[in-house]
C-alpha cells in the first residue's frame, strides 16, 4: 500500500511539476495506478468514468452558471451596485469601502464566481475609492477579501463541484452556504469598521455630498440594485420556492441576464461571441478537471487508499477539533500552490472519509471546504484573486498579498468557529428544507 501511495504522490505532483493541466495530470495519474497496481480494461473503465460524470444531472447548472456570470460581466450592473449601495454605506464606520463588501455579497448571490465577482465589483469601485481619497491599501484588501464570498454564498460552483463529487445534494449545500456566507460577509465589515476608526487616516473627510444626503436620495438609490434584485429573484427565488432545481434555476438565471443585458444595450454580435468563446473555454477547463478527479478517485478507492490513510490518521490520535486543524493547515500550504477546483478535487478522495469517520457530515464538510478554497483564493503566490486584482491595479502580488492577509486571519478563525458550532451549517437546510 505504501508504494500505491507513493506512486500516486509521485505521479500527480510530477505532472504538476513539468506544467501539465490539472486535468490531464489527473487522468495520467489514474492511469498509471491502473496500468501499475491493477490488471483491470483500462479503456472501458475511462469510458464508463467519463460517461457517468459527464452525464450527472447536478453538473448541467454548472455551464449555466458560467453562462450567466459571462453575460453580466459584461453589463453595467457594477456601476449600479456602486451607486445603490454608496449612500447607505456613507452611515456606517469606514464608509464607501462597504461597498466593496456589501456589493460583494449581492453579486456573490448570482454569479457562483469568486473571481467574477471580485472583478465585476472592483472594476468601478476601486477606481471610486480611489477617485473619492480613500487609501488604496485599504481599498484593495477588502475587496480582494469579499471577493472570495463568490464561492460561499450560493449559487456557488464549487458546491456544484463538491456536491457531484462527495454525492450530496446540490440544493442543501446551497442552503447551507447562505447563513455561513452572511456571518462572513459581517466578519468583513466589522474589520474594516475597527481598522478605519483605529486609523482614521486611511479615509478621507466626509464630503459634502456625503454629509447632506438626504433620506429620500437613499431610498431613490435603491432603484439602482433593480437589475441586481432581479437576477437573485430569478435564481434563488425560483429554487427556494420550490419552482425550479438548481439547473433549472441556473437556466432561469441565464434568461434573467440575457434580459438585463438586453434592456442596458450590451447585446451585439461581437459580445455574443465574447461570451460564447469565455463561456466554452470556463466550462472545458472545469469538466476536464472535474473528470479527472472523478477518475483518480475511483481508481484511489478501488486501490484502498482513502482507507489507508484514514487508517494511518486515526492512529494519530487526533480529536475532531484537531482534525480540522490540521486540514486547515494543510489546505493552507495546498493555497499556495493549487487553484481552489485543484484542492477540491485532489483532496477530496482522501480527505473525505477521515472527516465522516471523525463525527462531521458531509453537507457541513461541504461548507467547510469551500471557506478553505476560499482561502486559496486570496492566498500568495498562486490566489486567483491576487491576479484579478493586480489586472485591475497594477498593484504587485507582495503588495496585494499584504493588504489582503487580515482577510485570510479573518477566515482561518472562521473556519474553526464552524467546527466549533457546526450548527451555523445545519440551520438554513433545517428551517428552509425540513
Amino acid at each position: 500500500m505504501t508504494g500505491v501511495m507513493g506512486a500516486l504522490f509521485a505521479a500527480l505532483f510530477g505532472m504538476l511539476a513539468v506544467g501539465a493541466w490539472v486535468g490531464i495530470a489527473l487522468i495520467a495519474t489514474s492511469l498509471v495506478l491502473l496500468w501499475g497496481f491493477r490488471s483491470l480494461p483500462v479503456d472501458r473503465l475511462l469510458a464508463q468514468y467519463t460517461f457517468n460524470i459527464l452525464t450527472t444531472s447536478e453538473l448541467v447548472a454548472l455551464p449555466l452558471f458560467i453562462l450567466m456570470g459571462e453575460f453580466l460581466f459584461r453589463t453595467r450592473l457594477s456601476r449600479s451596485l456602486f451607486n445603490g449601495l454608496a449612500p447607505w454605506a456613507a452611515l456606517l464606520p469606514g464608509r464607501l469601502l462597504h461597498v466593496n463588501v456589501v456589493g460583494c455579497t449581492i453579486f456573490a448571490a448570482i454569479s457562483g464566481s469568486s473571481a467574477a465577482t471580485t472583478q465585476v465589483v472592483g472594476r468601478i469601485a476601486l477606481s471610486e475609492l480611489k477617485a473619492r481619497g480613500y487609501d488604496r491599501r485599504i481599498a484593495i484588501g477588502s475587496l480582494a477579501g469579499a471577493g472570495t464570498l463568490g464561492f460561499l454564498i450560493p449559487p456557488s460552483s464549487v458546491m456544484i463541484i463538491y456536491g457531484v463529487l462527495a454525492d450530496e445534494s446540490v440544493l442543501r449545500l446551497f442552503t447551507a452556504g447562505f447563513l455561513p456566507g452572511m456571518l462572513l460577509a459581517g466578519c468583513f465589515m466589522a474589520w474594516v469598521m475597527l481598522h478605519s476608526t483605529l486609523q482614521p487616516g486611511l479615509l478621507p473627510p466626509q464630503s459634502a455630498e456625503e454629509r447632506g444626503m438626504r433620506w429620500g436620495q437613499r431610498f431613490a438609490a435603491l432603484r439602482e440594485l433593480a437589475p441586481t434584485l432581479f437576477l437573485i429573484l430569478c435564481v434563488l427565488g425560483s429554487m427556494y420556492a420550490g419552482i425550479a432545481t438548481p439547473s433549472e434555476a441556473a437556466a432561469v438565471g441565464v434568461l434573467g441576464a440575457v434580459l438585463v443585458s438586453g434592456l442596458q444595450g450590451e447585446l451585439n454580435w461581437p459580445t455574443l461571441r465574447a461570451i460564447g468563446l469565455g463561456a466554452a473555454q470556463t466550462c472545458g477547463m472545469i469538466g476536464l478537471i472535474v473528470l479527472g478527479a472523478s477518475i483518480l478517485g475511483n481508481v484511489a478507492a478501488i486501490l484502498g487508499v482513502p482507507r489507508q490513510v484514514a487508517e494511518i490518521v486515526t492512529s494519530w490520535g487526533l480529536s475532531p477539533l484537531m482534525l480540522i486543524v490540521a486540514l486547515t493547515l494543510l489546505y493552507l500550504i495546498l493555497g499556495c500552490f493549487l487553484d481552489g477546483f485543484s484542492m477540491i478535487v485532489m483532496t477530496l478522495p482522501v480527505v473525505l472519509p477521515l472527516v465522516t469517520a471523525a463525527g462531521f457530515d458531509k453537507l457541513w464538510f461541504g461548507v467547510y471546504l469551500v471557506v478553505a478554497v476560499e482561502m486559496a483564493q486570496i492566498t500568495p503566490p498562486v490566489g486567483f484573486n491576487l491576479f484579478v486584482i493586480q489586472g485591475l491595479t497594477g498593484e504587485s502580488l507582495g503588495t496585494i498579498a499584504r493588504v489582503t492577509m487580515p482577510y485570510l486571519l479573518i477566515m482561518t478563525g472562521f473556519v474553526i468557529l464552524l467546527a466549533l458550532v457546526p450548527g451555523i451549517v445545519s440551520l438554513g437546510p433545517s428551517l428552509l428544507l425540513g
